[in-house]
């Protein structure tokens, strides 16, 4: 049952879009029916495997042929047709909680399966398009099922940033996600129990970034000092938001010793 919910799942959201199974009823019985641990695990296996066999598909171009009708090359077109469309509305889907698998995104941001890195970027930008933080966990979430994904630090990275007139702080992160600083996009600067100041970027959702090293260098050459609350801090400007990195008379030590960043 769940295969044939989830096939069907695939083939409708090749023509119809993402939005079309919020209310569908041909999936009321899946989400609202228990999770079956052992199909679940049989289709992200059945798709691993593909990912390993095929190593060429979906290599930043789509196919020419009509598309699999099950496994990685169906889920690939999803993907290809979700970004037409707009993104997938994940935070509408509830469906039954399927388990771990084995899926895990390392602080550096690679992506595992079972310990074994997913270099195939189609595949890590189709799973980072349904990918969604719960209270207690992050997931992987589709209409009919969704399946826990460890993530070491954050689930992206930031790695490319662009300062425009404003001033409004652009972001890239690795699988592609382009994100203004501002109200609803957020930076926030941490300390690391060895890295220094760790700043972060909010993505979408409760998801957010790890901004590189390089970028966090970047940051401290166009911050500048205000009052907020009283205290003299060290911060950023974008959108009109000012984002406080840390207090003016910590500077010296970040200036001296260097950010002692997260990854670059």
């Amino acid at each position: 049952m769940f295969r044939a919910v989830w096939l069907e799942f695939v083939r409708l959201r090749q023509f119809r879009g993402w939005g079309s199974f919020v209310d569908d009823p041909a999936f009321t019985f899946a989400i609202e029916g228990k999770c079956a641990p052992s199909y679940a695990q049989g289709i992200w296996c059945e798709i691993m495997a593909e990912q390993i066999k095929s190593p060429n598909l979906g290599a930043g171009e789509a196919s020419t042929s009509a598309p699999a009708a099950t496994g990685l090359g169906a889920l690939q077109e999803a993907a290809r047709q979700a970004g037409r469309k707009g993104p997938p509305p994940v935070h509408l889907w509830n469906p039954p909680y399927c388990g771990d698998i084995g899926l895990k995104i390392a602080r550096d941001g690679t992506w595992f399966y079972q310990g074994t890195p997913i270099g195939r970027m189609p595949l890590v930008k189709l799973f980072a398009s349904i990918l969604r933080k719960d209270p207690d966990r992050h997931v992987l979430v589709t209409p009919v099922e969704k399946v826990a994904v460890e993530v070491e630090d954050a689930p992206f990275l930031a790695v490319e940033m662009q300062v425009e007139d404003g001033p409004v702080l652009r972001f890239r992160t690795n699988v592609d996600d382009f994100v203004v600083a501002d109200v609803d996009h957020p930076l926030r600067f941490e300390r690391g129990p060895a890295e220094g100041i760790k700043p972060y970027i909010k993505v979408r959702g409760d998801l957010w970034a790890l901004v590189t090293r390089a970028l966090l260098y970047d940051l401290a050459e166009i911050g500048e000092i205000r009052e907020v609350d009283g205290a003299e801090m060290f911060g950023v400007e974008s959108s009109g938001i000012f984002f406080p990195m840390a207090r003016a008379d910590d500077m010296e030590a970040f200036e001296a010793d260097g950010p002692k960043g997260p990854a670059g």
